[in-house]
């Protein structure tokens, strides 16, 4: 049963805490209810508030601008993760496809603000740290985009809770949390994504609690035009939502579960409800809350894939069929017979298709013949002619000898399905060779090194047989399961001594290969990495009129179920560990933040407002405890729930806390790295919840006196937004990168996990100068990860060299002097290299002998000034370096295959993987202490 009370109705925008009022006051009216209207609930239609609501609420923008807005021009260098999506704008502009993990929106919104402010994406955004003015990045026009939406995040916030039914003063109180919050603060002055972010996830909110309103009224309110554009707009800010950031999909968790209870009381009222007016509810959420969503969402790949039309370093995480659509990736038509004596390129199947390519470079070990490896672009070294294990016969029966002497042969002979071949390189006139060695980095019994071996004239030997087996299960019609055909026909290459298979991995070879792709023969080989094909063939005897081949071309559809697909996996497998991780459960505590950037003295480190964190998330236990005891009630039968003031507790703030969890506990359920902003749309959620809370105790909730006396409440709120705002002052120099002193620092450092570096900052304010500093000074370039970017190049070692003697030779290179005291002056210099292990304790020259040929040495140059007195004592004084470190991405670099980008122009690019013996080394100097970029990006284009 269903109890109703009519209360007197209030005028249309007047105050809940007006209308609460009237109706203690009228004598309530207890009637069954006829229809699945909720109990006590009131129209808060945001669109007929007060006129001084509005007004209050403008007031309220305009604070959000200037805290926003606040020198947002500093700092004037690249912080955190600027350097992907700076990166990514850079790419849209020039139309050079990449790979990411999060969908595009907010990326083309950065863009486009970008290229309105004639960006003309020449910049790179490398390296956390490297300057903008210089070459005059017009980054604050890209940072007003995050900036705006961290504005409007304010009226989005007071229009919800007065949606809610919240009082101004209680909506005032919620909007000034979130605008004196600190970690919101330093996302909306960045060029990040969370600040889009939240504003979509704040709008679907705003829309589908004032949808929830209309619904709520009854059958009075359904289909009007209100209940559709709220509806709709639920829709549109879900499809906005998960198109910046799959984090969208768990605002879609939160507003399906509660539309399928709306639709489960819609179930239940029989007398008002018929089948045909739930089955036209049914469908109007599911073409608003399904069809407007997904059809957004693929909009804006559709526009990504407009924009994208040049291949660019994330184009090897694709299919073949998906690289063929990029410019200069599509390929002719090319011959489908492939016969002996085709010169061919082989392409891998299952790591993005390298292809299968050799170069007049040897094994420094093994058998020190010529290298196998892949390589990611087209080349003539992937170039490979297909011999019989005989040579063809003339008409006179003789041999005819030569790697060309199957071109005359006419009809060409096709190779079957279990045919016995030969592999000619046509560069270095070397064969595909194998043999019982071990490769040069998988040194495991089952794997056999593969080379190329032999010369001009050499007719090859048994170890260069190997026979085509073709795996008919995944070739494409069924001549191709027969003979081979190009791109059809799916094959494995058996060596024929060894009997092992020819196999290639995501491990690459060290330096003296570019680091290209590991190529071995595996005895029981897993099948997708043992799988080839052949792209490319060519025989004369073939004729212009053969039959012709091309990829598939996926089309839209394809291409971007294939994209979803690559997400996910590249998502999924972002599991190392960063500098500034952190897991879900320090998040609602605020027990570690991130380190941004650090320079000249400054330092943005992402860490919240301690205040609103902790009384949100005392505000999300208290309702837990309340909503365990209020069950514990209901089974042992008491009425509580047949009130109406109690029913709208448990219902509006339960609403708000099913939002705060659907968008932190899926988090506990992900291996991959987490970091504290991925916790910032629950923070919404829980803000939203301490508010109501607070509206619920102070101005709704009879006989605790405190309904009868708003003015505690008022007061309450005024010195709990006080505090709050103590708060942000306090911990606003980490978001703006203003100058701050060690002592002030120190001094408001509560938990330990709080881990910015206060030795940063200098002790006094009056030793903060407005002197002009050297725009790149403290910059780390990728492509030498400890080495500054103006550093001088050190003098290198021969390759040979002992190490012994390399200690002994000076290789200090100038980044920086750090000013002088006043009263001092240089009187001499001298350089030095000092070894360090990952610690940073230093190592005695005998140490680092005893090291060599175990551990790989990382270099990092910097120049450091001592102070000395009359008696050569050195005198300490603070350091002087940046905390901002290099960044681990490599422009050009792909994923699975590295060489030299751009198809072989330009300069080689790195990518390594660490291996057991380096791990550490890659720690020398505290470098995990420092700023750095969050993998999402970094594995994802790197």
């Amino acid at each position: 049963m269903r109890i109703s009370i009519n209360m007197a109705k209030p005028s249309k925008g007047a105050s809940p805490a007006l209308s609460h009022t009237s109706s203690s006051k009228a004598k309530a009216i207890v009637k069954k209810p006829n229809d699945y209207t909720s109990e006590g609930v009131v129209d808060n239609d945001v669109f007929l508030l007060p006129g001084t609501d509005y007004q209050i609420m403008g007031v309220l923008t305009l604070v959000a601008a200037v805290i926003r807005l606040f020198r947002i021009y500093q700092p004037s260098s690249v912080v955190f993760d600027e350097v992907h999506f700076g990166g990514f704008a850079s790419k849209y502009i020039k139309g050079k496809f990449f790979m990411d993990v999060h969908p595009p929106l907010a990326k083309l919104l950065l863009t486009l603000a970008g290229y309105l402010a004639g960006f003309d994406g020449n910049f790179d955004f490398k390296d956390i740290g490297k300057d903008y003015l210089e070459p005059k990045v017009p980054y604050v026009a890209m940072r007003m985009l995050p900036a705006t939406c961290g504005i409007m995040l304010a009226p989005v916030m007071f229009l919800t809770l007065k949606a809610l039914g919240c009082r101004t003063m209680t909506a005032t109180l919620g909007t000034s949390l979130i605008i004196f919050e600190n970690g919101l603060l330093t996302q909306a002055r960045l060029i990040l994504l969370d600040s889009p972010l939240m504003i979509a996830t704040a709008f679907t909110g705003l829309a589908f609690i004032s949808f929830s309103n209309q619904h709520e009224q009854g059958p009075s309110k359904a289909f009007d035009p209100s209940w559709w554009f709220w509806l709709a707009m639920t829709g549109l800010g879900l499809g906005a939502t998960v198109s910046i950031k799959w984090v969208g999909l768990f605002t879609i968790a939160w507003v399906g579960s509660v539309t399928l209870l709306q639709l489960w009381v819609l179930l239940g009222d029989v007398k008002t409800v018929t089948p045909r007016l739930f089955t036209k509810h049914l469908f109007a959420r599911a073409f608003c809350l399904i069809v407007v969503p997904v059809a957004f969402y693929m909009a804006m790949f559709g526009i990504h894939f407009a924009c994208l039309v040049n291949p660019g370093d994330g184009d090897g995480f694709m299919s073949s069929e998906f690289q063929a659509t990029l410019n200069s990736k599509s390929m002719q038509d090319v011959p489908v017979d492939v016969a002996f004596g085709s010169k061919v390129s082989i392409r891998h199947h299952n790591t993005q298709g390298g292809y299968l390519h050799s170069h007049n470079l040897m094994y420094p070990m093994g058998s020190k013949q010529q290298q196998i490896t892949l390589y990611p672009h087209k080349d003539e070294n992937n170039a490979w002619r297909l011999e019989n294990i005989t040579q063809p016969l003339d008409a006179n029966g003789q041999a005819i000898n030569g790697s060309l002497a199957w071109d005359t042969i006419s009809p060409p002979s096709y190779i079957m399905d279990g045919d016995t071949v030969k592999l000619y390189h046509t560069s270095t006139n070397r064969r595909l060779h194998s043999h019982d060695v071990r490769p040069p980095v998988t040194e495991a019994d089952w794997q056999n090194e593969v080379s190329a071996y032999g010369y001009d004239g050499f007719e090859g030997d048994a170890n260069d047989y190997f026979r085509v087996e073709i795996v008919k299960k995944m070739s494409d019609g069924e001549d191709a399961k027969d003979r081979v055909r190009t791109i059809q026909t799916k094959f494995k290459l058996v060596h024929v001594m060894t009997g092992c298979v020819l196999f290639s991995h995501k491990v690459k070879l060290p330096e003296w290969a570019s680091e290209q792709q590991e190529v071995t023969c595996a005895k029981g080989g897993t099948l997708p990495n043992s799988i080839w094909y052949i792209e490319q063939n060519e025989h004369p005897q073939l004729g212009a009129n053969a039959e012709k081949v091309n990829y598939r071309n996926p089309g839209f559809l394809g291409k971007f179920w294939e994209l979803q697909q690559v997400m996910w996996r590249t998502n999924a497998g972002l599991v190392e560990s960063h500098a500034w991780d952190s897991r879900p459960p320090s998040w609602p505590i605020l027990a570690r933040g991130i380190n941004f950037w650090g320079k000249d003295h400054r330092q943005i480190y992402l860490i919240g407002n301690p205040v609103v964190w902790w009384s949100s998330t005392l505000a999300v236990a208290i309702f837990v405890i309340f909503k365990g005891f209020a069950v514990l009630r209901w089974q042992r039968g008491f009425k509580d729930y047949e009130n109406p003031v109690f029913k709208r507790f448990d219902y509006e703030i339960g609403t708000s806390v099913l939002g705060w969890a659907f968008h932190y506990f899926p988090f506990y359920l992900m291996q991959r790295q987490l970091f504290l902003h991925h916790y910032f749309p629950a923070l919404y959620f829980a803000v939203i919840s301490l508010c109501q809370l607070y509206d619920h105790v102070t101005a709704r909730i009879p006989g605790i006196g405190l309904r009868e006396r708003p003015i505690i409440g008022r007061v309450g709120a005024v010195v709990f937004l006080a505090i709050s705002v103590f708060a942000f002052t306090l911990y606003a120099p980490l978001a703006y990168g203003n100058p701050w002193t060690q002592s002030a620092c120190n001094k408001v450092k509560i938990l330990n996990g709080w881990d910015w570096d206060c030795n940063t900052f200098h002790t006094e304010y009056s030793q903060y100068s407005t002197k002009s500093i050297d725009p790149n000074q403290n910059v780390y370039k990728t492509s030498s990860p400890l080495l500054p970017s103006n550093a001088a190049a050190p003098p290198q070692a021969p390759a040979q060299k002992p190490l012994a003697e390399h200690i002994s030779e000076v290789s200090a290179a100038v980044v920086s002097e750090k000013p002088l005291a006043p009263g001092h002056s240089i009187v001499s210099r001298e350089e030095k290299v000092e070894y360090r292990d990952q610690d940073g304790n230093l190592l005695e020259p005998e140490q680092v002998m005893s090291l060599e040929g175990k551990v790989s040495f990382k270099t990092r140059y910097e120049t450091r000034t001592r102070l000395v007195d009359a008696q050569g004592n050195e005198i300490a004084q603070p350091e002087d370096a940046g905390v901002a470190p290099p960044h681990p991405d490599v422009e050009g670099a792909d994923p699975e295959t590295l060489g030299v980008k751009d198809g072989g122009k330009g300069e080689p690019v790195v990518q390594k993987d660490v291996k057991a013996d380096q791990s550490k080394e890659e720690k020398i100097g505290g470098a995990d202490k420092e700023a750095k970029p969050a993998s999402e990006g970094n594995e994802a284009t790197a």
